[in-house]
């Protein structure tokens, strides 16, 4: 689903623990790339594939993730298998190990099969990737976990950083976070942006009156 010009999001639908599921991976582009950011649990190549023929885009080129669980890089790959060209794998540094089967999930104990990073992105590292895409390092939900800034569009791709509910941002959720105060501190870092709307892994597209509410959420006015 396209929200802006170069932007948008597909649905993936899993049952986990006997519950009905969406994650909403986000998807960037323009003439060059299509950038896929994380791509769910196991079994989700053909919904992937399935998803980016519905959208007037390019090939997908390249795939951004935002940290390590499970949800996020289980069907990383597959999609790095099944498509018959080249697809480039980009995260951070303490991500790396995890993809490249070097160390199991934390919260799963899972090894995943061995993927080879292509490019470690950092704190605040520019990609002159589809119109800019800055990375922030946003540790708390796991110790690796970054979120992205989409320039061009002023949207904030927050991983698990943040969650959403019928267009609000809300905070990651506490069962699943590691480390809470970190992941509350975390927030503050996306004052330092533009930000006019986000995209959720877990709750989708928030555009209205964003800055607030993130002001909100940073100075934790909003009840946990």
């Amino acid at each position: 689903m396209k929200i802006d010009e170069g932007i948008g999001f597909i649905e993936l639908h899993s049952v986990v623990n006997n519950i009905p599921m969406v994650f909403r991976p986000t998807i960037i582009w323009d003439d060059k790339d299509v950038i896929l950011i994380d791509t769910g649990y196991p079994g989700q190549l053909e919904a992937i594939r399935d998803n980016l023929a519905k959208m007037p885009i390019g090939r997908l080129t390249k795939i951004i993730i935002t940290h390590q669980d499970y949800d996020h890089i289980g069907s990383l790959y597959e999609v790095i298998s099944g498509f018959n060209h080249k697809i480039e794998v980009y995260a951070h540094e303490l991500t790396k190990p995890y993809i490249q089967g070097e160390k199991k999930l934390i919260k799963t104990g899972i090894t995943v099969p061995v993927i080879q990073i292509d490019h470690t992105i950092a704190d605040g590292q520019e990609l002159p990737l589809c119109g800019g895409i800055s990375v922030i390092f946003t540790p708390g939900h796991t110790p690796d976990h970054i979120s992205l800034y989409h320039r061009a569009t002023k949207t904030l791709i927050t991983g698990d950083a943040l969650t959403a509910d019928q267009g609000q941002l809300y905070y990651p959720t506490k069962k699943f976070t590691l480390d809470m105060e970190q992941a509350l501190q975390s927030i503050t870092r996306f004052l330092d942006y533009e930000i006019d709307q986000a995209i959720c892994f877990h709750g989708g597209v928030c555009n209205n009156q964003v800055k607030e509410r993130l002001s909100d959420l940073a100075e934790r006015k909003v009840v946990l």
